[in-house]
């Protein structure tokens, strides 16, 4: 086997500067919300994101839209070609409905009912695949090579992850002198963009990635120094089912952040329960690790500014009541 030995090309602040003005009447510049129930439980003061008010239910739409724009003419031709759960799949279909190009999304079988929907209903084609037995990669490479689309994959592309980082950006702009701030992370695109604004705009804050703890590839890759591949795991967080962290993710997320925490099922069905009841607000299981990070990931954070990049709000509406009832 051949070694690939050519540098990575990680994407940098600029690109997500940039991203930004692409994305200007694009995205919505979403609200940042407060909880005094919280900060008294912490003795902190807590700022959320609400990504989960984001278009498409989720930050996802940042970094599609980003890495579509920058499409040459060929490309749009042909269109984009992705797999997701779902967030992403939802984000790549309305971003190549907004910039009028085809789009193909390979989505797991077992995907939302409510995803898959939204999916289709924003122009896209898609075709399943099992996820515990099939390689969604292969699949949409094969299908990519037959009709010459353009694969943007969910987290591991530079374009993509300078979309996602304009969140952390918008919040920094927003709350400056955070301390910490924790991100839900799956594959890391979200988290590693995150870190590019961290570093640029407060480099004085700690950025903590969040998983589950069934799921937790990031941070044993962050353990042992070099990327492990996991089986998929089995959690409620959906978005987070990722088996390994990309070549481009986990160089940036080595280089910046300041660790991974983990967190149970039953700590994200709390954090459900606390934003449905509290704060009014519908967040998925995956948008809800970053609080479950900052309430049992073992950080002291009493007095200080925290961070919670809540990543998305799309889950089954009977999903979702059974979470809140159990």
């Amino acid at each position: 086997m051949t070694m690939n030995t050519s540098p990575l090309q990680l994407p940098t602040y600029d690109d997500v500067a940039a991203a930004a003005e692409r994305l200007k009447g694009v995205a919505h510049r979403t609200p940042v919300l407060t909880s005094r129930t919280v900060d008294e439980k912490l003795g902190a003061q807590l700022f959320f994101k609400c990504e989960n008010l984001q278009r498409v239910g989720a930050f996802k739409l940042r970094g599609a839209y980003n890495a579509l724009a920058r499409f040459s003419p060929e490309q749009r031709r042909h269109g984009a070609l992705a797999f997701s759960s779902g967030n992403h799949a939802q984000a790549i279909a309305l971003a190549a409905q907004i910039l009028d190009m085809p789009a193909l999304i390979v989505m797991p079988e077992d995907a939302p009912a409510s995803k898959m929907a939204a999916t289709r209903g924003y122009g896209a084609q898609v075709v399943t695949y099992n996820r515990f037995t099939e390689d969604r990669e292969a699949i949409a490479a094969k299908l990519a090579g037959e009709r010459g689309m353009t694969l943007v994959p969910p987290y591991n592309h530079r374009d993509v992850i300078a979309g996602q980082g304009t969140t952390a950006k918008e919040l920094l702009e927003d709350v400056p002198g955070l301390d910490y701030l924790f991100v839900c992370t799956g594959g890391g695109g979200l988290l590693s963009g995150c870190l590019l604004s961290a570093r640029a705009l407060a480099p004085q804050c700690k950025v903590y990635g969040v998983e589950p703890e069934t799921g937790n590839d990031v941070q044993q890759s962050l353990r042992a120094g070099h990327i492990v591949r996991i089986d998929t795991p089995h959690t409620i967080a959906d978005g987070a089912q990722t088996q390994a962290p990309g070549d481009i993710t986990f160089a940036l997320i080595r280089q910046y952040v300041q660790d991974i925490v983990t967190v149970s099922d039953e700590q994200l069905v709390q954090a459900l329960r606390f934003y449905a009841e509290r704060m009014k607000i519908v967040v998925e299981p995956t948008g809800a690790l970053s609080l479950a990070g900052a309430l049992h990931g073992g950080i002291k954070l009493s007095g200080a500014r925290v961070g919670i990049v809540i990543s998305g709000g799309n889950v089954d509406l009977e999903r979702y009541a059974r979470f809140l009832a159990d």
